[in-house]
């Protein structure tokens, strides 16, 4: 069976002939045009007045996408990460954009004491936020024998240990006022599955969506809603600096995914302003897959398959048909 799967599956690099861009910023399948990105923002302009939406990771990428996004439906935008110049290019670049106040801090997650530090000062200034997202994450590309115990903990700490610590303390804030917020986290998909190359990674975002439905269970009668959203391969500026560094294996993130395309920022940003929005309001617990069918399609043992031509699939049924049962 194998020596026949063998010589069905004939690779002649047709994959490479489907209208790859040789850019990593442009490339996508002929079929992608049945699934166009829409980014602008979907929620009715004025969902979020007079909320405060605070995200750690916010200067860039994802983060930078959703600030945007919140600001631009009416949200007092706090971002908080350890580059400060970053930091107020972003806040003064969206605020330019949207008319509205956003607010910049410099923490480093990874330190309670500094993460005090910045929620003493903004509960003292502007109250406390009634929109939590915890993005800040680190990871890179890694042969689990080469992890050495201080790269792990690296990523362990930010991507894990960050995110609990900041809920943590915002939200022992938030019971103390008896005031209700929503949590949203950024997962993976191999946090479920798991993933070789990425150990750390995957382990710290697991520890993520635990927490995410342990919380939702206990602090729902405070008022609070905890979800987490697992993006598959989103287009961001350096989004595979780490992951990808040559570029060589981009044609396969683009394969695996079967609308044809890498996912937007603008498309994370609107589910997650849904699922922190009233709108959302019976969504606690969840973790929301956004990858364009790439996580079921990377776990089909047979899912290859689908480079077989039609001639091939012929021969095949033929083949099969030949067989006679025992």
């Amino acid at each position: 069976l194998n020596d026949f799967l063998d010589l069905m599956l004939d690779y002649t690099d047709s994959v490479s002939k489907r209208s790859l861009c040789t850019s990593q910023v442009c490339m996508s399948l002929d079929h992608a045009k049945y699934f166009p990105p829409k980014t602008t923002p979907m929620l009715p302009p004025g969902t979020f007045d007079g909320k405060l939406a605070f995200i750690t990771g916010g200067a860039t990428g994802l983060g930078k996408g959703l600030a945007l996004n919140l600001s631009q439906l009416g949200a007092k935008v706090v971002i908080a990460s350890r580059s400060a110049e970053r930091l107020k290019k972003t806040a003064e670049e969206i605020s330019q954009i949207t008319g509205n106040e956003v607010l910049d801090f410099r923490m480093d997650v990874r330190d309670p004491a500094a993460i005090k530090a910045v929620f003493d000062d903004l509960e003292s200034k502007h109250g406390l936020p009634d929109i939590i997202v915890n993005n800040a994450a680190g990871n890179f590309i890694s042969p689990s024998e080469r992890l050495s115990a201080n790269a792990f903990t690296t990523v362990i700490n930010i991507v894990l240990y960050g995110t609990a610590f900041v809920t943590l303390d915002v939200g022992k804030r938030l019971i103390k006022n008896k005031k209700g917020a929503v949590f949203l986290a950024v997962s993976a998909d191999y946090a479920d599955s798991g993933s070789g190359y990425v150990l750390h990674s995957a382990c710290a975002k697991a520890g993520i969506e635990s927490l995410t439905k342990s919380l939702a269970s206990e602090w729902a009668k405070y008022g609070m809603r905890f979800n987490a959203i697992s993006p598959g391969p989103i287009e961001t500026k350096g989004a595979f600096d780490r992951l990808d560094p040559t570029g060589q294996f981009m044609h396969k993130f683009i394969t695996r995914v079967p609308v044809g395309r890498l996912g937007q920022v603008g498309e994370f940003a609107n589910l997650a302003t849904y699922l922190v929005s009233d709108y959302s309001s019976w969504i606690n617990g969840q973790i929301i897959r956004l990858n364009g069918g790439e996580y079921p399609c990377s776990a089909g043992l047979f899912t290859e398959l689908k480079d077989v031509t039609n001639e091939q699939w012929d021969a095949l049924e033929a083949m099969i048909k030949s067989v006679k049962g025992s």
